[in-house]
């Protein structure tokens, strides 16, 4: 029940937060790219804590640093609704994102724990279900409280929650786990994977149209050659924060790993695009847009389990991969809206691709772990944790660049709605393609089941 809590609070955040921004935009008058990085950072500082906490986890002991998540996620929402500036608020949405790390790693590791072989399935299938209940319900929520009480109010609504999080750790999880009690923290490995991925990013969100880009190229460089050393590194170390011989040995769990990695890099991002499409082109409040937005996750949850039922009983690639192809001609579809377009059409649109969506995650996720031994069931856990946060900041990166391009340092307004437009039209090409890539590794994975 408590680590179900947290697993539905933090994906709410996430989607909650694009409905508002909007409204932030308009207060404090900021431009399209400082906004993007309102939604990004919480991503960003998710993905460089991600593997590390969970090795300290380990180290320390996985309920401290789930008590310590809670508690910093709770400050950090309090602290978010008094924000007057764009930089605090940024500075907030990163330290919510280390705590939703430490929350999400330390959660799945506490429930591999606590739960027998014969019940992991039953129980890790709840905390998924807690993860699309609150990506689907976040839109609805953040659009009531934005339209009702103001953009605060999204960060406000998660002390009480936080608050009776804390109560119930204290209260029912009394055991601690210390399973790599004695090791040494890779803090080589975690500065050099940390900093890459800064780099990467702030590199991208510094290319714009007729400007010199020669320092955004040189920092995208510089994140890929940290990239590089940090992969080479942890195959040198004792105690590696990720373990990539799995990759090398396993091509199933590899090649599945890459596919969510792709499709998340290719979906993550429609939410945040569409929320600014139906609350600027089509002049919806907050409250419809949230309630239109719902529509594609609220599916997904309803064909995750049908689908992961389908894959006990037939190859997982096959099913993942027409998800994925659903997915790619939804994405075709979206590149024909236009301000004119009708509600319903748009309606559809959303639904297919809640289809794609739904078909590709839970068997992929049953590929992946049926691929590894049960040693390894926490590693992989956390390896496909970190690929869904990669996925969703390159996803947030590539709209960031987009709109560097075509929007540059401008503010929102009617007169640049054209270019808004164009720029979601060349986000949705940009995913297409890259869902096309991701078929590639979906089909040719190999079999999960050698007698299928």
């Amino acid at each position: 029940m408590v680590t179900a809590i947290t697993h539905f609070i933090s994906p709410m955040m996430l989607s909650s937060v694009n409905i508002a921004l909007p409204m932030i935009q308009r207060e404090f008058s900021i431009d399209a790219v400082l906004l993007s990085w309102i939604a990004t950072s919480y991503i960003l500082s998710t993905v460089i804590v991600l593997l590390p906490i969970g090795k300290i986890g380990d180290i320390y002991g996985r309920k401290l640093i789930f008590f310590l998540g809670v508690c910093l996620f709770t400050l950090s929402s309090f602290i978010s609704g008094f924000a007057n500036s764009p930089a605090l608020l940024i500075g907030c949405r990163v330290l919510q994102g280390i705590a939703g790390a430490m929350l999400t790693t330390t959660a799945m590791a506490i429930v591999v724990s606590v739960f027998p072989p014969n019940q992991r399935g039953r129980a890790i299938g709840i905390l998924v279900s807690a993860v699309y209940l609150g990506l689907a319900s976040g839109p609805f929520i953040g659009g009531i409280l934005t339209q009702h009480w103001g953009w605060r109010s999204i960060f406000w609504v998660n002390v009480p929650f936080g608050l009776i999080m804390i109560f119930l750790t204290l209260r029912y999880i009394q055991d601690e786990w210390i399973d790599a009690a004695g090791q040494k923290f890779d803090v080589k490995g975690a500065l050099l994977y940390g900093i890459s991925l800064i780099a990467l990013v702030y590199g991208a969100s510094r290319l714009q149209q007729d400007k010199l880009i020669v320092d955004a190229l040189v920092l995208i460089g510089f994140g890929i050659v940290g990239c590089v050393v940090f992969i080479i590194h942890e195959l040198n170390v004792t105690d590696p924060i990720v373990e990539v011989r799995l990759f090398q040995q396993n091509r199933v769990f590899a090649f599945s790993s890459l596919a969510a990695l792709i499709n998340y890099a290719a979906t993550y991002a429609i939410t945040f695009l569409l929320s600014l499409y139906f609350q600027y082109l089509k002049d919806l409040t907050p409250q419809a847009a949230g309630a239109l937005l719902m529509t594609q996750p609220l599916i997904q949850a309803m064909l995750s389990p049908i689908a992961g039922r389908l894959s006990d009983r037939f190859e997982p690639s096959i099913i993942a991969s027409i998800g994925m192809g659903i997915t790619v001609i939804g994405l075709i579809l979206m590149l024909f809206i236009t301000s004119h377009t009708p509600l319903v059409y748009m309606l559809c649109l959303l639904v297919l691709l809640g289809i794609g969506f739904g078909l590709f995650s839970s068997p992929n996720m049953n590929a992946i772990m049926g691929a590894v031994p049960k040693t390894h069931y926490g590693l992989a856990s956390g390896i496909v944790a970190g690929m869904r946060l990669l996925g969703q900041m390159f996803s947030m990166a590539i709209a960031t660049v987009t709109f560097s391009i075509y929007l540059g340092k401008k503010t929102i307004s009617p007169d640049i709605y054209p270019m808004l437009l164009k720029s979601i039209h060349v986000d949705f090409i940009i995913f297409c393609c890259l869902c096309v890539f991701g078929i590639f590794f979906s089909i040719y994975r190999g079999k999960l089941r050698i007698g299928l």
